[in-house]
């Protein structure tokens, strides 16, 4: 072969070469283009466990160890914002006792340090579900702060976020105005609340399950856009528990003034056999049809109050010579609007107390454990915190 004709040959063979290795080195490429393109979560921060939602997570009426009718000092020592001489509540809540999202000290997410390194709590009382959606799909920021959505996206960026823990609905159901209006009808009215109010609560139900079912989806974005895949993280949805016996379970008869004055349960038999046995459990049963439809795990707290309510027969108030205990004290702060002198603020009336903090806590511990399926917590009569319990729904 002419030396031109080989020059030329070895040239185009070069060429070949070249362009094969190129084609061979596309897919290297863009596989390498497609790792940058997507964001990596901070799989190097500490690991987290998240709260979101409203009352029932923030850790509202974490103030009260039980409730007593003493109405000065340590209020039979209830009272965990007594410093001896005056009341503090910003020991329990810190700073957001002045805004009032109340995150006390031992909110769901605080008794739980051992699901994670960290634990951070985004929900605040009063919340409904636009406050948890973002900014930029409807959101809307509440008592000063940004929508929780958009809390979260800072959250997961800076941390390895685990698990995200989220109780809201119950607000958008207009649950506080549901307790005012029966409150109402025992102390003014003399009626029953429980019919209208269940046409009321009927009336939103779609509504707020289909905010519940947003939440869940804006959860989800926010983590997708810092970079999780779906395996990294767990999100698990609570329903509500109970804070009041059925009327078979009450310690105080209706008639008088005993259930107002003294138990902090101003409720008609019926408005609580209602409230304990058909409202609670048909919210329950809506939140846990909106987890199976959107796949994640629930956690059923409809009895975990149960004996621990307020004015329930199996517990008491504290006295001062009877100090509060987790076996013997109820687990749900009383209703401060009846005709004892004012304890505390209203909005804590109905929540779990210190007690019942430590309880949900222990709920989400156990939780922490299962993986997949759907739990029940419940307690154990007679024992402190420790004896609460998962069953398989």
């Amino acid at each position: 072969m002419p030396e031109s004709c080989q020059s030329t040959a070895a040239a185009r063979t070069s060429r070949t070469q070249r362009l094969l290795a190129a084609v061979l080195a596309l897919p290297l490429l863009a596989t390498g283009l497609l790792a940058a393109a997507a964001p990596a979560h901070a799989a190097t921060g500490p690991t987290a466990s998240v709260t979101m939602g409203d009352s029932y997570i923030s850790g509202e009426a974490g103030r009260w160890k039980g409730n007593s009718v003493t109405t000065s000092g340590s209020r039979a020592g209830t009272d965990r914002s007594w410093t001896g001489s005056a009341y503090d509540p910003a020991r329990v809540y810190g700073a957001t006792y002045a805004s009032g999202c109340d995150r006390s000290d031992v909110a769901e997410v605080r008794s739980a340090p051992t699901l994670a390194q960290t634990q951070i709590n985004l929900a605040c009382s009063g919340a409904v579900t636009a406050n948890v959606y973002r900014a930029a799909n409807g959101g809307q920021s509440y008592k000063g702060e940004a929508p929780q959505a958009d809390q979260l996206a800072a959250v997961a960026r800076a941390n390895n976020v685990k698990l995200i823990t989220l109780s809201i609905g119950g607000n958008d159901l207009g649950f506080a105005d549901v307790i005012q209006t029966c409150v109402k009808d025992y102390l003014i009215w003399y009626s029953y609340c429980n019919d209208d109010q269940q046409a009321a609560v009927d009336a939103k139900m779609a509504t707020a399950m289909a905010g519940v079912r947003k939440s869940v989806d804006e959860i989800r974005a926010v983590m997708t856009a810092a970079g999780y895949a779906a395996g990294d993280y767990r999100i698990v949805l609570q329903s509500y528990p109970s804070p009041i016996p059925r009327s078979s379970e009450m310690r105080y008869g209706e008639s008088g003034w005993s259930r107002a004055d003294t138990g902090g349960c101003p409720f008609w038999d019926g408005d609580a056999d209602w409230a304990r046995d058909s409202l609670v459990p048909q919210i329950s049963d809506a939140l846990a049809a909106v987890a199976a439809a959107k796949g994640v795990q629930f956690m059923d707290l409809r009895d975990m109050l149960q004996g621990r309510e307020v004015c329930a027969r199996a517990a008491r108030q504290a006295t001062p010579s009877a100090a509060p205990s987790a076996t013997t004290s109820e687990w749900a702060r009383f209703v401060d609007a009846g005709l004892s002198a004012s304890q505390g603020t209203v909005q804590e009336s109905m929540h779990p107390n210190y007690y019942g903090q430590l309880a949900l806590g222990r709920c989400l511990t156990l939780l922490g454990a299962r993986t997949t399926g759907n739990w029940s917590c419940r307690n154990t009569a007679g024992q402190d915190t420790d004896g609460m319990y998962l069953t398989a729904k």
